[in-house]
C-alpha cells in the first residue's frame, strides 16, 4: 500500500462512507419518507408505484426507491440496508471525478480532485444520507461527462451514452435531469461558438434511448394513476417547487454562496485563499476549453437553482465535480498540502460519525419512542400523534411509523380536516399521513398519544375530561396514555 496511494485513498473513502451506518437511525423529516415508502412497497410487492401510509405517493421518481428496495432485500429492513446504496454510489462518484479529471488533465490532477471531492463536508453528509442526491449527482454528472468526451473526441457514441444517463437522471429526480444538462451544454456550445454541434447529437436514436430508459416508468404510472400522478408529480413536486418557495426564509440571494462555503469546506476557503494570490495571473491567462466547460457547468448550476423559488442545501451539489477538478488545478503546486488536509478530514469524519452523527441521528429520529411503544402497547391499542402544523419543529415523525410498524394518525379537529388534506397545487400534497379527529377518539378504551413536550398543555386543553399518564419521556418526546370518559 505504501507504493499505491490511490488504492489506499480509495480504501479510506470506502471505510469512511460505510463506517457506523448500522448505528445511524433513520431521521426526520426527509430520510424517513424514503425509507417508509420503500418498506411499504416491499410489503405490498409493488415495485412501480411508491406508497406511504397506505397511499400512493408521487414525491419522487422510482430509481432511488429501487435502490432502497434492493438494499432491504439484501440486508433486511434496517439502517445499514437503507444507507448501503447511497454509500456505494458515493464511492462511484469519487471514481467518476478521478476518471474525468484524468481524461482532461493528468493522473496528479485526477488524484487531487478525487481527494478534494471525497473530503468535502457535503460529500461526507450525502454519503450517509438516505436521500436521492448521491445517485442523482452520479447520473447528472455522467450526462455532461459523456457529452464532453464525445464533443472532444468526435466519437458520437458518447452522445448516445449522454441520452442514456439523462434517462436515468430523470428516473431519479425528474425533468430537471434532462433540462438542466441540456441548458449547460447549450450555453457551453454558444460560448465556444459551435452551436451547430447540436445537430450532431444523434437526436433520433438518442431520444429513443432516453424515452425507453427515462420514460417507461412515467408512462406506466400514468396508465396506473392517470391525472392524479400528473398533477401531483409534475404540478406540485416540480412546477410548484420552482415557482413557490416551500421554505420562504431560505429564498435569499446569498443562499447558495453560503452552501458553497459550508458544503465545499475546507476546500472552499483554501480555494479563496489561492484565488486571492493568483487572480491577476488567472485573469490574464487564456483559459483552456476544459476550464471553460467546467466553469460553465459549475456556474450555471448555481445560477439556475438560485432562480428557483424553493431552495435546498443539496440542489447545487452536482457542481462539486467541476469545482473539485478546478480546485485541483488551482492547488497543483500544493500537492503535499492537499494530501495532508485530505487525510486530516478523513480522520475527522470518522470521529464525527461516531461522536456526533450517531447521537444526533438518534435525537432526530423516532426510533427510541417506537421501540418503547412496542413494549408499552402489547395489546395493539390506538396510537395517535399530536403535532402542530404552525410550528415546523413540532411535526409528525414519519420515522416513528417506520420503526413502530403501524400507522399513527395525526390528531386534528374535524373542522380543520378540509384545510390540511391534499388538494390541488399546494404544499398540502405532502399531508398524506392518516388523520383522526379529536371528536372521534374512543371512549373508555385506553390509547396512546405521542407529542412533543411543548404540545402537552394543548393536548390536555382539547381533552379536559380525560385521564392522562406519561409512560415515556425522552428529551422532548412524550408518550401519554389517555383514557376518555363516557359522554354520559
Amino acid at each position: 500500500m505504501k507504493h499505491h496511494p490511490q488504492a489506499l485513498a480509495l480504501l479510506g473513502v470506502i471505510l469512511m462512507v460505510f463506517a457506523g451506518n448500522h448505528l445511524l437511525a433513520i431521521t426526520d423529516p426527509v430520510e424517513s419518507n424514503y425509507a417508509l415508502t420503500a418498506k411499504e412497497m416491499l410489503a405490498a410487492g409493488d415495485f412501480i408505484s411508491p406508497r406511504i401510509y397506505g397511499n400512493f405517493w408521487y414525491d419522487k421518481p422510482i430509481f432511488f426507491y429501487w435502490e432502497l428496495l434492493a438494499g432491504f432485500q439484501l440486508f433486511g429492513v434496517n439502517e445499514f440496508a437503507a444507507r448501503f446504496f447511497p454509500a456505494l454510489v458515493s464511492v462511484l462518484d469519487v471514481l467518476q471525478v478521478w476518471y474525468f479529471a484524468k481524461k482532461l488533465y493528468d493522473k496528479g490532477t485526477a488524484f487531487a480532485a478525487a481527494l478534494i471531492f471525497a473530503t468535502t463536508t457535503a460529500f461526507f453528509y450525502l454519503s450517509k444520507a438516505v436521500i436521492t442526491d448521491m445517485t442523482f449527482i452520479f447520473f447528472f454528472n455522467s450526462v455532461l461527462i459523456a457529452f464532453y468526451l464525445g464533443y472532444r473526441s468526435g466519437n458520437r457514441q458518447w452522445y448516445l451514452a449522454a441520452f442514456f444517463f439523462s434517462g436515468l437522471t430523470v428516473l431519479t429526480k425528474g425533468p430537471i435531469g434532462f433540462l438542466l444538462p441540456g441548458f449547460i451544454l447549450l450555453v457551453f456550445l454558444c460560448l465556444r461558438r459551435k452551436p451547430r454541434e447540436l445537430l450532431h447529437l444523434g437526436w433520433l436514436p438518442g431520444l429513443a434511448v432516453f424515452l425507453v430508459v427515462g420514460g417507461s416508468w412515467y408512462y406506466a404510472m400514468y396508465r396506473l394513476h392517470g391525472m392524479d400522478f400528473i398533477t401531483n408529480f409534475f404540478g406540485v413536486q416540480n412546477f410548484l417547487r420552482a415557482t413557490v418557495s416551500e421554505h420562504a426564509r431560505d429564498d435569499v440571494w446569498f443562499y447558495y454562496i453560503v452552501i458553497f462555503l459550508l458544503g465545499f469546506c475546507p476546500w472552499s476557503f483554501l480555494v479563496l485563499w489561492r484565488l486571492k494570490k493568483t487572480w491577476r495571473s488567472l485573469y490574464a491567462r487564456r483559459w483552456s476549453e476544459h476550464a471553460v466547460f467546467l466553469l460553465t457547468w459549475a456556474v450555471l448550476i448555481h445560477l439556475f437553482f438560485q432562480c428557483m423559488a424553493t431552495k435546498y442545501v443539496t440542489y447545487t451539489l452536482p457542481a462539486f465535480l467541476p469545482m473539485a477538478i478546478l480546485a485541483a488545478r488551482l492547488l497543483k503546486e500544493r500537492t503535499r498540502l492537499v494530501k495532508r488536509l485530505a487525510a486530516a478530514c478523513w480522520c475527522l469524519y470518522l470521529v464525527l460519525t461516531f461522536a456526533v452523527a450517531v447521537p444526533l441521528c438518534a435525537q432526530q429520529s423516532g426510533r427510541a419512542a417506537a421501540e418503547s411503544l412496542r413494549n408499552l402497547n402489547p395489546d395493539d391499542a390506538l396510537v395517535v400523534n399530536c403535532g402542530d402544523y404552525n410550528v415546523e419543529r413540532i411535526r409528525y415523525r414519519t420515522s416513528t411509523v417506520f420503526y413502530y410498524g403501524g400507522n399513527i394518525p395525526e390528531l386534528i379537529h374535524r373542522a380543520d380536516m378540509e384545510r390540511v388534506k391534499p388538494a390541488g397545487l399546494s404544499w398540502n400534497a405532502k399531508n398524506v399521513m392518516p388523520f383522526l379527529a379529536y371528536e372521534d377518539l374512543p371512549v373508555k378504551t385506553p390509547f396512546f398519544v405521542i407529542c412533543e413536550a411543548p404540545r402537552e398543555a394543548y393536548l390536555k386543553e382539547q381533552l379536559p375530561q380525560a385521564e392522562f399518564s406519561t409512560v415515556y419521556e425522552e428529551r422532548d418526546t412524550l408518550i401519554i396514555r389517555v383514557v376518555l370518559p363516557s359522554a354520559e
